[in-house]
C-alpha cells in the first residue's frame, strides 16, 4: 500500500519546543505527531460510537415509553462496583 502524507502543520515555536522537549530517546517529532492523529482518530470514533448508543437508547426509550429514574441506574451501578471490589 502506497503511503501518504499529512500537510504541514505551521506552529509557534514555542509549541515546537514544548513537543521537542517530551520526545522519549529515540522518538521523532514525526513519530509523535502520527501516533498523536492515530490517537485523536481513535478517541473520536469511540465519542461518535457512545453518541449513537446514547441517541438510540433514547429513541428507544421514546418509542417503548419504558423509562429508568437515573438513582435507580446509579444505585444498581454503585452496587455491581461494589461487589466487583469485594472479590
Amino acid at each position: 500500500m502506497k503511503t501518504a502524507t499529512i500537510p504541514s502543520l505551521r506552529v509557534e515555536p514555542e509549541l515546537r519546543h514544548a513537543v521537542e522537549t517530551t520526545l522519549y530517546k529515540n522518538e521523532t517529532l514525526s513519530g509523535f505527531i502520527e501516533q498523536a492523529i492515530r490517537e485523536q482518530v481513535k478517541r473520536r470514533r469511540l465519542q461518535d460510537e457512545f453518541i449513537a448508543r446514547g441517541l438510540a437508547s433514547r429513541d428507544k426509550a421514546k418509542r417503548t415509553c419504558e423509562y429508568y429514574d437515573a438513582d435507580d441506574v446509579l444505585l444498581g451501578l454503585n452496587t455491581l462496583l461494589s461487589n466487583a471490589e469485594h472479590k
